[in-house]
C-alpha cells in the first residue's frame, strides 16, 4: 500500500493529512475554509486517492497554504522512490460552461504554470489569490511540474472546479503503476 501521513503544527496552524494512493477517492476533510475543502474533496474523488485532512488555523490563507504543503508532501512521501509509476498525466475536463486542462510530471522538479481565468475577487469564501497560491504550493511541495489552464468559461466556480478535476485525473494517471515499468521512470535512474 502506498500510504503516508504527516502533521504540521505552527503558531498559525495545526494540520494532519493522510493519503492512500491506491484508494477509492474517499475524502474526510475538516477545515474552516469551505471552498478549499470542496476542492480537496473533488481532488480526492477524481484522483482516487483517499485523503484525510484535519486542519485548524488562525486565518484561511494560512490554513489553505499549510493544507497544500502537507497534501503535496504526503503524496510525494507515499510515492516512495517512484518506482513503477507512470510519472506523467494529462486530462481535459468540461464542467457546464467551462473547459479546463491539466498536465503533470512527477519529476521531482517543482514548477507550476496556472491560468484559471478567474474574473471575480473570490469564489465563495476563498480569495482568488489563495486559489492560485494553493495550487502553486501544492505543486512545489509535491515536487511536481504542473501546468493547469482554463480554456474558457463564464462561471468562476465552474472554471476552478473543472481545473481541479483535470488536475485530479492527471494525478491519478501519473501516480498509477505501469505494469510494464521496471524501476524508476527516468533515464537518469532517479527522480
Amino acid at each position: 500500500m502506498r500510504f503516508a501521513e504527516l502533521s504540521r503544527k505552527t503558531k498559525e496552524t495545526n494540520i494532519y493529512v493522510r493519503v492512500n494512493l491506491d484508494g477509492s477517492g474517499r475524502a474526510e476533510v475538516e477545515m474552516d475554509a469551505a471552498f478549499c475543502a470542496h476542492m480537496v474533496t473533488s481532488l480526492a474523488a477524481h484522483s482516487l486517492i483517499d485523503v484525510t485532512v484535519r486542519a485548524e488555523g488562525d486565518l484561511k490563507h494560512h490554513l489553505t497554504e499549510d493544507v497544500a504543503i502537507c497534501l503535496g508532501r504526503a503524496i510525494r512521501e507515499a510515492l516512495g522512490d517512484a518506482s513503477g509509476i507512470r510519472r506523467f498525466g494529462y486530462a481535459t475536463v468540461p464542467m457546464d460552461c467551462s473547459l479546463a486542462s491539466a498536465a503533470i510530471d512527477l519529476s521531482g522538479r517543482p514548477y507550476s504554470k496556472i491560468d484559471l481565468k478567474i474574473e471575480g475577487g473570490a469564489i465563495e469564501d476563498m480569495p482568488r489569490e489563495d486559489i492560485y497560491h494553493f495550487l502553486e504550493t501544492l505543486a512545489t511541495s509535491l515536487k511536481a511540474n504542473v501546468h493547469l489552464w482554463v480554456h474558457y468559461g463564464v462561471n468562476d466556480h465552474h472554471k476552478v472546479e473543472a481545473a481541479f478535476k483535470a488536475l485530479a485525473l492527471s494525478l491519478r494517471q501519473a501516480v498509477s503503476l505501469d505494469p510494464r515499468r521496471k524501476g524508476i521512470p527516468s533515464s537518469k535512474g532517479v527522480i
